[in-house]
């Protein structure tokens, strides 16, 4: 592993501890109470699945068209943190959105656009696990679908009637509610670039240990 990754993990790892303890510090938002706390985690959660989606259809373009094994490598590891935090994101939310809009679930187009990008990365974890030959190019098509989504999640709240706020309310933060809320999204970034390496190296090792069973036969 790389010198940075050991003091980047306990820098990240304090950032968790503290985290708590600035969100409990900022006050509560007027009309939702308690419960707006929860999106401290939901909203970083939510743009790491975003911007992993990126990740992991850049680098299945990549691989498609140069046959960089590195590049598969890191789509893989990439997809796999769309579903971590897509989980995290579509868990968290309807907790919030039950206080905070008085339903847990409403198919509206960003919920529903953001469904289907992580289903469509479960699918891309489950094509290269059961797929067999040429699972990895079929799975890089799902990635290039999951990315095209990316986007359209993101603006969807402009443009359609929807019971999410529109992009422009984060930079409208207070400033004790700012703090926390960069100060988590700078967290979650970390914990997002650690994994990613990780995965990528146990990928590397595996590759490697093929490498050494094919050289023994």
């Amino acid at each position: 592993m790389p010198k940075w990754f050991t003091p980047a993990s306990v820098i990240c790892a304090l950032m968790f501890a503290v985290s708590p303890l600035l969100i409990a510090n900022a006050p509560f938002e007027s009309t939702m109470g308690l419960v707006q706390k929860i999106s401290y985690y939901h909203m970083p959660s939510a743009w790491i699945f975003l911007i992993a989606g990126i990740v992991c259809g850049v680098a299945s373009i990549r691989y498609l068209f140069q046959g960089n094994l590195s590049q598969d490598r890191l789509a893989q590891a990439a997809a796999e943190l769309v579903v971590l935090f897509g989980a995290l994101a579509i868990v968290t939310g309807p907790l919030w959105a039950r206080k905070a809009w008085g339903v847990w679930w409403q198919w509206d187009v960003r919920l529903t656009s953001s469904l289907m990008g992580w289903m469509v990365s479960v699918a891309y974890v489950l094509v290269r696990k059961y797929g067999g030959p040429g699972s990895d190019k079929l799975a890089a098509g799902l990635a290039l679908f999951g990315m095209a989504n990316v986007p359209f999640i993101y603006i969807s709240v402009n443009y359609w009637r929807t019971i999410h706020p529109k992009t422009s309310v984060v930079p409208k933060l207070p400033l004790q509610m700012g703090i926390p809320f960069w100060f988590c999204v700078v967290a979650f970034v970390l914990l997002f670039t650690l994994l990613l390496r990780l995965r990528v190296r146990l990928e590397e090792q595996r590759a490697r240990v093929d490498e050494l069973y094919l050289a023994l036969d």
